[in-house]
């Protein structure tokens, strides 16, 4: 069985800024982030990592890093959603250039492209499948640290609990905590835990 530790990066000055959609968008962590990367490893201190991966965006590398205190891999299958014409703006924004775009990926993520020009919901959750189902083909058990970044985490927890990608929103995930899942070799999910603090 393998544990994995799910984790959104710490905050970003574009996640301070009324949530402003940074996507791709490689920007670093605040002060406040790195202060939350630390909590996160005193929380998860006592677990001994059997492999630490994590999105090549310096947000979720540097995470990673610090709340894991070794080695990090990165994944592009990790990399946060392409949004599209949404990248960089925050919610109101582009809901006022553009309010179908939302209207149309709100309804059906996993066919509707985000930002009109990003990736659907589908192609996300295709991606991180694919990285689990890697990681599942290379180890048989152990404790794995896995930073990713809201929209992916989110996608992928829905996909995999069988729930519409439309309900992908219904999921909160605070920056810098961990959601735990378990991954039998039977291909079996049980999620244990959503933003706790271990």
């Amino acid at each position: 069985m393998l544990n994995i530790y799910l984790i959104r990066h710490g905050e970003t000055a574009w996640n301070a800024d009324n949530n402003r959609y940074c996507g791709r968008t490689d920007i670093p962590l605040t002060e406040k982030g790195l202060k939350q990367a630390e909590l996160l490893r005193a929380q998860l201190g006592s677990i001994t990592w059997d492999g630490v991966f994590s999105s090549p965006l310096q947000r979720a590398y540097t995470t990673a890093q610090i709340a894991s205190g070794t080695t990090v891999v990165k994944d592009e299958r990790l990399i946060e959603a392409d949004f599209g014409l949404w990248e960089q703006k925050t919610k109101e924004e582009f809901l006022a250039e553009n309010p179908k775009l939302w209207a149309d990926w709100m309804r059906d993520p996993a066919s509707n492209r985000a930002g009109g020009t990003g990736e659907t919901g589908a192609e996300i959750v295709s991606r991180v499948d694919d990285f689990f189902q890697s990681l599942q083909q290379k180890y048989q058990s152990g404790n794995f640290l896995v930073a990713a970044h809201n929209g992916v985490n989110r996608l992928f927890l829905a996909h995999r609990l069988g729930m519409p990608l439309s309900n992908y929103r219904r999921f909160f995930m605070e920056n810098a905590t961990a959601s735990m899942f378990t991954l039998e070799p039977d291909g079996s999910f049980v999620l244990r835990h959503l933003n706790s603090k271990f």
